[in-house]
């Protein structure tokens, strides 16, 4: 059975083939060794040419989703993704646990910028007001998984941006400015393909796939302090959203 494509929208034939091959992994394409049918049958299925799906190949093996051995034929790496949880109170390495070694953010930009729309009201501003924006990579065991953007207001937390740098955590650095804890007050989920600098940065072939958060954590007051765009690599982490902590009457707290 051939499966559907779409021509002629922007995306190219063989990123719709890997991703349609990555959803044929999830549907039993492989067989019980992790071997994928060979390019052949691949390019039946999809009505392209071996060069095509030879290329949807070569993405997936970038993103480490499969692996060619020769003269054996092509696998699927039996990688474990990371579960993330989304929950009242969500950090980067509290989150992973003892899923990986090693658990880091490293801040790879910042700047003070005014704030847009979306910041502005997330951060309670108004609009065009100076807020510090950060740019960090999370990776475990050294490999990227996370690439995120958050903002500050610049009024209350001047100075973030060097506590950050040093300190590789946002909840260290808050606590530099006498926020002890901080709880998540909404969190919205969506997919979409990769962008350039997600490409760069999580080390993606063109047109992967991403899980995108956005988000803001508040105080214990309720007063924002921060909002984030997170950026995951799908075939590396899953989110799993926490049931939210019944309050003492019953009703949900955060």
């Amino acid at each position: 059975m051939t499966a559907q494509l779409q021509r002629g929208l922007g995306v190219a034939l063989w990123r719709q083939i890997a991703d349609g091959i990555r959803a044929g992994i999830a549907n039993g394409l492989a067989d019980e060794t992790g071997r994928l049918p060979p390019e052949a049958g691949l390019a039946e299925r999809f009505g392209v040419n071996r060069h095509t799906v030879r290329a949807a190949i070569a993405a997936l093996a970038h993103e480490g989703v499969l692996e060619s051995q020769q003269g054996r034929g092509t696998y699927v790496r039996r990688r474990q993704r990371l579960i993330y949880p989304i929950g009242e109170r969500t950090r980067f390495s509290a989150g992973l646990g003892d899923q990986a070694r090693d658990t880091r953010s490293d801040m790879i930009g910042s700047a003070k910028e005014q704030a847009t729309a979306w910041v502005a009201a997330a951060l309670g501003l108004e609009t065009g007001r100076d807020v510090i924006r950060l740019e960090s990579l999370g990776r475990a065991d050294g490999i990227p998984v996370s690439r995120s953007t958050s903002w500050f207001a610049a009024d209350r937390f001047e100075g973030i941006a060097e506590l950050f740098a040093r300190t590789g955590s946002v909840t260290a650095a808050l606590a530099g400015f006498g926020i002890s804890d901080y709880r998540r007050t909404s969190t919205s989920i969506e997919a979409r393909h990769a962008e350039e600098a997600d490409t760069r940065e999580l080390q993606l072939a063109p047109g992967a796939i991403v899980i995108v958060t956005r988000a803001v954590n508040g105080d214990l007051s309720g007063a924002p302090v921060q909002c984030s765009v997170t950026r995951f690599a799908a075939d590396r982490v899953e989110l799993r959203v926490e049931a939210a902590t019944p309050g003492p009457d019953g009703s949900s707290a955060g």
